[in-house]
């Protein structure tokens, strides 16, 4: 089956159709490069859109720093959610984590976790460069490895490895308490 592919990249905004047996969080997490067909590029310096539908090309898995996760990606069950800030290359997100209970970030390393972090009601914007506005996405698949700052009511450095991390009582002050349905 095909699926629709957004995915954020220090070039820009890359779309297109990737085809896969199962979910798009799982295709992620397999491979290490994608097949992107009916392709097009959305420069982050403002230039037009790049657009061919005869378009193919491989997307490295390593270049995607957010991709925008489909409707109908499967969340967490019983997850306490956690207000988090990121920056990730010229991106700047804010959204809600799910961590397990009983989550302990100490024990992070010892826990097996993928390459991609699914944030809820995210917002992205480009960093230092409000004019240019905001992207609202329901879910977001962040590459844990390329984020650079964690804002977090947690200590996430073992979640985010190579990121400088603060400690807060929640971004926006409070503690989130999850993703509204």
């Amino acid at each position: 089956m095909t699926m629709r592919l957004e995915a954020y990249t220090i070039e820009g905004v890359r779309r297109g159709t990737v085809l896969t047996d199962g979910s798009l969080t799982e295709l992620l997490e397999t491979v290490d490069e994608l097949l992107v067909t009916d392709g097009q590029l959305t420069p982050l310096d403002g230039g037009p859109t790049i657009a061919d539908p005869n378009a193919r090309f491989v997307l490295p898995i390593d270049e995607l720093i957010v991709v925008a996760a489909p409707p109908g990606t499967l969340l967490p069950i019983h997850s306490a959610w956690h207000d988090v800030l990121l920056t990730a290359g010229p991106y700047q997100l804010a959204g809600q984590m799910p961590t397990m209970p009983g989550f302990d970030a100490a024990r992070a390393l010892a826990r097996p976790t993928g390459t991609f972090v699914l944030l809820a009601h995210a917002t992205l914007s480009l960093t230092g460069r409000p004019e240019v506005g905001v992207i609202e996405l329901p879910l977001a698949l962040v590459h844990r490895f390329v984020v650079e700052r964690v804002q977090s009511d947690l200590e996430l450095g073992f979640y985010f490895p190579g990121a400088g991390t603060v400690a807060t009582q929640g971004v926006d002050g409070h503690l989130a308490s999850g993703p509204a349905a």
